[in-house]
């Protein structure tokens, strides 16, 4: 039976019609596919009835979402949601039999089975193919990570919320935006300066902190200024980003040992890819002394984000739908992902 797959994110919501494939060659069967604008909608009931409204033919009773977040009893917690989720209002709202959910850079550590190596693009390291845990880092909206372990029956994903941790500056100039950030101490996030809404609060503060007025208002202005060189605190903000999430990733590859490479997620870090080759991603990833050692052998690649949660979703919810119905029921009542 076909069932709807969402991955929702902080700015947009892709959906799906997926079924189980008739092809043995593949897992899945896109049937249907949208991208909507999650702030073009005043709930996820809302967007996805529109999706249902205008693709599917006949009632749909299943539902898996990867949402940016964590679940927490009948909720999603996620401060960059446009909107709150609840699960049993979704599910009366469009009348399902079940929804299932997991975190949306877990569904894409499970399309490693899939798409999502294809058509990548090398950044630093081997370029090669290498066996172990495999990393994927997405910095959007927020700044999501999960793990993908190798293993019998395909392996298994561990969820993170890592942009969560404390952002620890590696220079003079960043330790003088920390202290901006939070002149009276206190915690700031890798999150809130590897994102989309990180890299606008780097070009405010770099401004700031020389005396200038910032003239660029958001993160695509930001990016297109650094690409065409034309405002140097763009230019700045780039750098200091790419360098960041160099630090982030060499940290999380180290922390998880990625001997199986890591993956940078998204079409944000797509636009960038030309400066993210030139900047100090690679050095700050490498970090020094032993962990150089080590990290020196991790392939790092760039690939775009596009429809991969909604497949790497899709293989979780079938692999753990036909060997464990109980958790997908639990998950529809509780809310508990995987």
């Amino acid at each position: 039976m076909p069932f709807l797959v969402a991955d929702i994110g902080g700015t947009h919501g892709r959906v799906a019609l997926m079924r189980a494939s008739r092809d043995e060659g593949r897992l899945v069967e896109m049937l249907a596919s949208r991208i909507f604008v999650c702030a073009q909608f005043s709930s996820l009931s809302d967007l996805l009835q529109a999706f249902v409204e205008a693709e599917v033919q006949a009632p749909v009773k299943h539902c898996v979402l990867a949402c940016a977040g964590q679940i927490m009893g009948n909720e999603v917690v996620n401060d960059n949601l446009a909107w709150p989720i609840h699960l049993a209002q979704l599910r009366d709202a469009l009348d399902l039999d079940e929804v299932a959910v997991l975190n949306d850079f877990e569904a894409l550590a499970y399309a490693l089975d899939g798409p999502l190596a294809d058509g990548s693009r090398h950044l630093c390291g081997p370029n090669t193919h290498a066996s172990g845990p495999t990393l994927i880092v997405g910095p959007g909206t927020g700044l999501g990570a999960a793990l993908h372990v190798p293993g019998p029956a395909g392996g298994f994903v561990l969820a993170t919320e890592a942009g969560q941790m404390d952002f620890a500056p590696n220079s003079v100039r960043e330790r003088a935006i920390l202290a901006h950030l939070a002149p009276q101490g206190g915690y700031v996030a890798f999150e809130h300066i590897v994102s989309g809404p990180g890299l606008l609060t780097l070009y405010a503060v770099l401004c700031a902190l020389d005396g200038e007025t910032p003239t660029l208002a958001t993160p695509e202005a930001v990016t297109t200024a650094a690409v065409a060189r034309g405002d140097a605190y763009a230019v700045e903000a780039v750098e200091i980003f790419c360098a960041a999430l160099g630090s982030f990733t060499g940290n999380l590859a180290m922390a998880f040992m990625a001997t199986g490479g890591v993956y940078l997620a998204g079409g944000f870090l797509s636009s960038l890819f030309d400066l993210l080759q030139h900047s100090l991603f690679e050095e700050r990833f490498l970090h020094g002394r032993s962990a150089r050692a080590v990290l020196s052998h991790v392939p790092v690649r760039v690939t775009e984000h596009g429809l991969h949660g909604v497949h790497g979703a899709a293989r979780w919810y079938l692999r753990h739908g036909t060997s464990q119905p109980a958790a997908l029921r639990q998950a529809a009542a509780g809310g508990v992902g995987a």
